[in-house]
């Protein structure tokens, strides 16, 4: 949504039936099923040439290295999804980063002075974060909804919204 909103034509990579179906939805110009197909090879082809941002959010080894592939000369990759256990510190394809002159950058959230903008998006109706959540929680069901997000599976957004 927000890549939509700003002007970008967003590329989608999943291996969920469901989230692939829903991306065009909610902005996507294209989605990869990246079990079916060389998702890197596949965004070259459909920006021509390689994307000029592409964003790991999940967090592992091979889309960490999948979406610097991705990039055409002079990209950024954005690292958003934590890479945790034996993929902390995965191998990054060097040749590539220098070759093509690639920006990494790492994010842990967004900094608060970015926040006006972002609202200014969500009261236009540009920008409807609501499409995403999935499930109400109580903060005493935190901990264990943390848990399995770490185990994978969980679509969409978790609120707690019982104090």
């Amino acid at each position: 949504m927000l890549g939509k909103a700003l002007g970008a034509a967003v590329v989608a990579i999943d291996v969920e039936q469901r989230a692939l179906a829903l991306a065009p939805e909610l902005g996507a110009a294209h989605a990869i099923d990246a079990r079916a197909d060389d998702p890197a090879r596949r965004v070259r082809e459909l920006t021509g040439g390689g994307a000029h941002v592409s964003i790991d959010a999940l967090g592992s080894a091979a889309t960490c290295a999948g979406s610097i592939h991705c990039l055409r000369k002079r990209g950024r990759h954005v690292q958003a999804g934590l890479l945790v256990g034996a993929e902390a510190e995965p191998p990054v394809p060097m040749a590539k980063l220098i070759s093509h002159e690639l920006e990494v950058v790492g994010v842990h959230g967004m900094a608060v002075r970015h926040y006006p903008a972002l609202l200014r998006l969500v009261a236009s109706g540009a920008v409807q974060p609501g499409r995403l959540v999935t499930r109400r929680i109580a903060l005493s069901n935190a901990a264990e909804a943390l848990a399995a997000m770490g185990r994978g599976g969980v679509e969409g957004i978790t609120v707690i919204d019982r104090f």
